[in-house]
């Protein structure tokens, strides 16, 4: 009896720590976004206090995504070798570290870069180490709905930096509210190296033999390029949802703003929705291709209202802005489980990468498109890639995949 009781006093014990572990990364990856989504709202104050060109300031405000991009897989292979509490904590600290220093003191403009180049380079870290502690803390059949939870993490660092940056900008100056991702990036780094603890581990092979990389076959590449092609609706929509609001529906900036906050208060439900479909049907990838089935046509519909009646256009906005979202957390969740663990970081740091990159091409490539008024036009090409996707999804290959 007592070996029983003490049994079930240590699976609560493990239960209350595997969510408390999920809870600090998704505090860290809220951390990290809240720096990485959130400097693009600094750019008016930037401009004004160091007499920026738009140009200017918007290389500035893109150095964190181009130093976030050449150290994904660096990170995730990082992850893999030494654990990820330490490279959590490792990276996200240091990234706190740095932007204090843009915060205090003045710099030239190219050194402003290169600070939030570095910056954005070891936040980079929680993106796969942070993902990668919570599949390991969770079982198969739970993954979807804690990666999901975790998926929020960008909404909500997108919200932590609407609310705090701007108003701190206006009474203290940028530099100053530049602390705020800082203080924030530090306290989590603490967190994260006191209380994470990294999950179990199978022993590393005696004979000193790596695991053969998952890379060989086409699966894992198809999976990442379909959850890139999948990006392209996503940020169709979050890039140019608020500038038709207010140049072709004529709504005020106000009202865009609180309509879209809402969409993405949805967005971030529907992605906990998809992680908890695929759990139920024991498949990220069949619900993934299902959602690329929806994501092309909704984006279709989205054509159909511009060209039509604005109620059409606005509901179609909504549910685009939900449904194009839903399938993150299913991708990201796929590649490590069909990487194993020996390959699982550097899994989803390609993945992430390639998805960067997708977000990076899709607002100026479809601005051509537009050009002036070509909305609907531009809302079918980026209702092409998902049709690709569906093409592409590897659904029969996900039966192999390992625990």
């Amino acid at each position: 009896m007592a070996q029983v009781a003490k049994g079930s006093v240590e699976q609560l014990q493990a239960s209350s720590r595997r969510w408390l572990i999920l809870a600090l990364g998704l505090a860290a990856q809220t951390a990290s976004c809240s720096f990485l989504y959130g400097i693009p709202f600094l750019v008016p104050a930037m401009r004004e206090a160091e007499g920026l060109t738009l140009a200017e300031a918007g290389t500035v405000v893109a150095a964190p995504s181009i130093g976030l991009l050449f150290t994904l897989i660096v990170w995730g292979a990082a992850a893999d070798r030494y654990g990820e509490r330490l490279i959590m904590a490792l990276g996200l600290g240091a990234s706190g570290l740095l932007l204090v220093y843009a915060g205090v003191g003045t710099h030239p403009v190219g050194l402003l870069f290169g600070v939030f180049l570095a910056a954005g380079a070891c936040t980079a870290s929680v993106n796969a180490a942070s993902g990668r502690v919570v599949m390991g803390w969770f079982a198969k059949s739970e993954r979807g709905v804690a990666m999901g939870i975790r998926q929020t993490a960008q909404p909500l660092g997108v919200g932590v930096a609407a609310l705090g940056l701007p108003p701190l900008a206006a009474h203290f100056g940028f530099r100053a509210a530049v602390l705020l991702p800082a203080g924030l990036a530090i306290l989590v780094a603490l967190l994260v190296a006191w209380l994470v603890t990294d999950p179990p581990r199978p022993p590393r092979p005696a004979t000193g033999e790596k695991p053969p990389s998952p890379y060989r076959h086409a699966t894992l590449w198809r999976v990442h390029g379909a959850s890139a092609l999948l990006v392209v609706p996503q940020f169709a929509v979050s890039a140019f949802a608020p500038v038709y609001l207010v140049a072709v529906q004529h709504w005020s900036p106000l009202s865009a703003g609180w309509y879209l906050a809402v969409v993405q208060v949805l967005g971030a439900l529907g992605r906990l929705g998809s992680g908890w479909w695929s759990d139920r049907v024991g498949s990220r990838l069949r619900p993934m291709r299902q959602l690329a089935v929806a994501s092309c046509l909704v984006m279709l519909l989205v054509a159909v209202g511009d060209a039509s009646w604005p109620w059409l256009v606005l509901l179609a906005l909504a549910l685009a802005g939900v449904i194009t979202v839903a399938d993150n957390g299913l991708g990201f969740t796929a590649s490590a489980e069909l990487a194993g663990l020996a390959w699982s970081g550097r899994a989803m740091g390609t993945q992430n990468t390639g998805q960067n990159i997708a977000a990076s091409l899709t607002p100026p490539l479809l601005g051509l498109v537009i050009g002036d008024s070509r909305y609907a036009l531009a809302f079918c090409v980026a209702a092409v890639f998902p049709a690709l996707a569906v093409l592409v999804v590897p659904v029969r290959a996900e039966g192999a995949s390992e625990d």
